[in-house]
């Protein structure tokens, strides 16, 4: 489920994806897709899966250019990656 938060400000657009039920490979599928289709500098939130999806995630967005900026891990075992989207 995704969701767009959006201030009215001329900030980029911030988007949660959570993919926690997902495996890989569909979980880079819809990560890559939703940035995909943000504007440059946008903000995707994502929760996901720790060990292969989140390695594989963090994997490929940076070879993509983007930069994951945070990683958080929670008691769930689930872990939050703050993607921004590379410019140009």
């Amino acid at each position: 489920m995704a969701a767009v938060i959006d201030d009215g400000a001329s900030a980029p657009a911030i988007v949660e994806l959570d993919i926690t039920a997902d495996t890989c490979p569909l979980t880079f599928v819809r990560t890559r897709l939703m940035l995909d289709s943000m504007a440059e500098g946008g903000v995707l939130i994502v929760r996901l899966q720790s060990g292969e999806p989140h390695r594989n995630v963090g994997r490929s967005v940076r070879a993509l250019g983007h930069a994951v900026v945070s990683e958080v891990a929670h008691a769930d075992g689930s872990i939050v990656l703050i993607i921004r989207k590379k410019a140009g």
